[in-house]
C-alpha cells in the first residue's frame, strides 16, 4: 500500500468582509476560516492524503497574483518544506494565475477546493454516466487553466512577433479538449433522455417518488440501507457515494413509493460539477416528496442544513415539499430525542423555510424509522387512501393478493364463494376494484 500524499492548506479570511456586505439569511450563517478548512481536511482526507499542517491568512483584500500575498507565500514555502509535503491545497478557487504564481514559488504542486472536489468524484464515479458527469466537470474546469512554455507558447501568423513553427501544443490540447467535452455533453444528453424515459416509465405505474437529500456525510446511504436493504455503500468519508440508487418501498398505508439517494452537497460545491450532475439532480426535481438528512451530531448542523436550502431552491426543488430527518439521534443525550425540540436547539431560526414535519431518527440503530414512513405516508400528496368495502369472488386469487401487497386490508371474511374486505385502498388502484365496491366503508 502506497503511503498518502502529505499536503499543507492554505486558507484565507478577507477581513471586513462580512460587515461590509450585510448579507442576510443563510449567507449569515457562514463558516469561520478555521471551521472551512477542518471541512477542507477532511475533503482531503477523504482523497486519501494526509494534512501535515495549515497556513491562515487575513487581508483586506485577495492578492490577484498569488491570492495570498507575497509575504504569506515565502512562510508557506517554508511551511511546505518543513513538513516534507508535495501537495497545497487552497480553500478558495484559484485562478490560472495564480495558480501558476504559487506552483512557481512553492516549487511543488498547488490546487484549490474545487480541483479537490473534482478528485474526490473522479475516485468515487462508480457507474458510466457518473464518471461522464466527472469527466466534463474536469474537462470544464482545465480548460481556461491550461498554459504553455517555451516553444509551445508559439503561433503561426503574419507580422512581427507573430511569427513561429506552427501551431502550439496548447492550441491542440484545447482544440482536443473542446472536441472532448461536446462529446461528453452529447453522451450526457443520452443518459438525460433515457432517465427522463425510465421516469416516465416508473410514472405510467403510479408510484410516488421520495428523493433523499442533505449534506455530504450526513448518513443518507446507511437510512437508505435501512430503509430498503439496498446494499449502498455507506461511508464516513465525504462523497461516499455519487451515483443514484433507486428502490421500493411499502408504506404503512401499503401504499408502495420508491426511494432515490442522491449525490450529497456541499459548500462552494463547484458550478461545473452542478451544470454536470443536471441528470442525477433531476432526481431530485422531479421527487414528490424530499427527505432533508440532517447530521444533528454536527456542529455545523445550522450551517449544513440553510446551504442544503440554499441549493435546493437554486436547482428548482425548494418548494416541493420535505421531511426532516434529524439523523444520528444515537449520538446525542440520552432522552433527547423530541424532534421539534432538537430541530429548534440546534437549528434555531437559521432556516425560516424548515419543513413542518421532523423527525429524530438514528439510521445505524433503526430508531425512530417507524415514526419516519409514518411522517412519509402522511406528508405524501400523491395516490390519496379510500377506506371501502368490497365484495370479491375466491376465484380471483390475482386481485385478492394485489390488495394485500398494495392495500391495507382491515378486515375480510369469507361467505360462500366470496371474500368481504374492509380496506384502505390507493387511488391508483381504484379502477382496478370499482367493480367489487359495494359502498364506502363507515
Amino acid at each position: 500500500m502506497s503511503k498518502p500524499e502529505r499536503a499543507v492548506l492554505a486558507g484565507l479570511e478577507i477581513t471586513g468582509r462580512r460587515s461590509r456586505t450585510a448579507p442576510s439569511g443563510p449567507e449569515l450563517l457562514d463558516y469561520t476560516l478555521e471551521e472551512s478548512l477542518e471541512e477542507l481536511q477532511a475533503l482531503a482526507e477523504s482523497a486519501g492524503a494526509e494534512v501535515a499542517a495549515r497556513v491562515l491568512q487575513s487581508r483586506p483584500s485577495a492578492d490577484a497574483a498569488t491570492l495570498i500575498g507575497s509575504g504569506k507565500v515565502e512562510e508557506l514555502r517554508a511551511t511546505v518544506l518543513a513538513a516534507g509535503a508535495s501537495l497545497v491545497i487552497f480553500d478558495q478557487e484559484l485562478t490560472p494565475t495564480q495558480l501558476r504564481n504559487l506552483e512557481r514559488a512553492l516549487d511543488c504542486r498547488v490546487i484549490d477546493r474545487t480541483q479537490l472536489i473534482l478528485d474526490i468524484f473522479a475516485r468515487r464515479a462508480r457507474t458510466r454516466e457518473g464518471q461522464l458527469q466527472v469527466e466534463l466537470a474536469q474537462l470544464n474546469y482545465l480548460l481556461p487553466r491550461l498554459t504553455g512554455r517555451g516553444i509551445e507558447m508559439s503561433r503561426l501568423g503574419g507580422g512581427i512577433g507573430a511569427r513561429g513553427p506552427g501551431e502550439t501544443q496548447l492550441e491542440t490540447d484545447r482544440r482536443r479538449i473542446a472536441r472532448r467535452i461536446r462529446k461528453l455533453e452529447s453522451d450526457l444528453e443520452a443518459v438525460r433522455a433515457s432517465r427522463s424515459t425510465q421516469r416516465r416509465q416508473r410514472q405510467s405505474v403510479p408510484l410516488p417518488a421520495v428523493a433523499m437529500v442533505g449534506y455530504t456525510n450526513a448518513g443518507k446511504s446507511t437510512l437508505f440501507n435501512r430503509l430498503t436493504g439496498a446494499g449502498v455503500l455507506a461511508d464516513p468519508r465525504l462523497f461516499a457515494t455519487l451515483d443514484p440508487t433507486v428502490r421500493a418501498v411499502v408504506l404503512p398505508s401499503r401504499r408502495r413509493i420508491l426511494f432515490s439517494d442522491t449525490v450529497g452537497f456541499i459548500r462552494n460545491l463547484p458550478a461545473t460539477l452542478v451544470r454536470a450532475f443536471r441528470a442525477t439532480l433531476e432526481e431530485v426535481i422531479e421527487a414528490s416528496l424530499l427527505l432533508h438528512v440532517v447530521d444533528v451530531s454536527s456542529p455545523h448542523a445550522r450551517h449544513q442544513t440553510a446551504h442544503v436550502l440554499k441549493v435546493l431552491a437554486e436547482i428548482g426543488a425548494g418548494e416541493t415539499p420535505q421531511v426532516l430527518v434529524l439523523n444520528k439521534a444515537d449520538l446525542l443525550p440520552e432522552g433527547d430525542a423530541d424532534a421539534e425540540a432538537v430541530s429548534r436547539r440546534i437549528l434555531g431560526d437559521a432556516a425560516p423555510g424548515l419543513p413542518q414535519r421532523a423527525v429524530v431518527v438514528s439510521a445505524l440503530s433503526g430508531q425512530g424509522l417507524d415514526r419516519l414512513l409514518a411522517s412519509v405516508d402522511e406528508a405524501l400528496p400523491f395516490d390519496p387512501v379510500t377506506r371501502v368495502r368490497l365484495v370479491i369472488p375466491v376465484s380471483e386469487g390475482a386481485l385478492l393478493h394485489l390488495l394485500h401487497e398494495r392495500a391495507r386490508v382491515l378486515s375480510q371474511r369469507y361467505v360462500a364463494d366470496q371474500c368481504e374486505i374492509d380496506a384502505e385502498v390507493p387511488e391508483s388502484m381504484m379502477p382496478q376494484v370499482a367493480g367489487f365496491q359495494v359502498r364506502a366503508a363507515e
